[in-house]
């Protein structure tokens, strides 16, 4: 069987997702889009616009953080 790398759908500035933390799901608003290294929470994004990834906020604490469009999940 093979099988497809599915990409995930597009993700716009205001949209709900949630994200696995080690601490248990979490939900949160897409803030931006990331095309370029950016820094969220003490970690840099190698983000870039081949490979891009998203500014979130969480809803819990307010803090931000970067992940790959493959880790976010929209409500």
């Amino acid at each position: 069987m093979n099988r497809k790398k599915q990409t995930p759908p597009p993700l716009h500035a205001g949209d709900k997702v949630s994200w696995q933390t080690p601490q248990g799901r979490t939900a949160g608003t897409v803030v931006k889009r990331v095309t370029r290294p950016a820094q969220a929470g003490g970690h840099t994004a190698q983000a870039s616009s081949e490979d891009p990834q998203y500014e979130v906020r969480s809803e819990k604490s307010g803090k931000t953080a970067i992940h790959r469009p493959q880790a976010l999940h929209k409500r």
